[in-house]
């Protein structure tokens, strides 16, 4: 074996995804439980649902909170929560659920403020949240997901997830412009 032979098998095995079954376990527990949160937080706003104030008050939260529209935002930001935490429990379309969850998480920062890391009036719990998402995104959801089905998902993940956290910060941004 020459050594520009060796040095591309070397390179090839150093290369090659190396997931466990623990791995991808850990990844579908993350998955289940910061998706099914965002969801259930999203269903609060959209339904009423789990003793949340539903579209009305949520609507009129976002207007004393200076978004224009602010049952439009409601719509809006519910859905992102609720579809996008959705998407990250299944793994399915993560790197746009991310995308949607980024844009929302944005907003939220902003809304709280970040005057205070600890509660009561911290964002401690926020930024965990918003962290486990963007390394959801990066990481891709692993095995026991809908997107390790999807070919086009599997390919070029590091790309696809790149360019959704991108889209959704430029989104959440666009977003907090409009804001009062």
């Amino acid at each position: 074996m020459t050594q520009a032979s060796w040095d591309r098998t070397l390179l090839s095995r150093s290369s090659a995804p190396t997931t466990t079954v623990t791995h991808d376990t850990g990844l579908l527990l993350l998955r289940l439980v910061v998706g099914l949160s965002m969801a259930g937080h999203g269903t609060m706003k959209l339904f009423g649902w789990f003793g949340g104030p539903g579209l009305t008050a949520t609507g009129k939260g976002f207007t004393m909170a200076g978004y224009p529209a602010g049952d439009v935002m409601a719509v809006i930001a519910s859905l992102s929560e609720t579809l996008g935490g959705l998407g990250l429990a299944l793994g399915l379309l993560t790197p746009l659920a991310g995308a949607a969850l980024t844009g929302t998480f944005i907003n939220i920062l902003d809304v709280r403020g970040l005057s205070a890391y600890f509660p009561p009036k911290g964002v401690e719990l926020e930024v965990v949240l918003f962290a486990a998402i963007i390394a959801l995104t990066l990481t891709g959801p692993g095995r026991f997901s809908v997107d390790h089905h999807l070919p086009v998902l599997r390919e070029n993940r590091p790309r696809y997830s790149l360019l959704a956290l991108l889209l959704g910060a430029v989104v959440g941004f666009v977003v907090l412009l409009i804001r009062d």
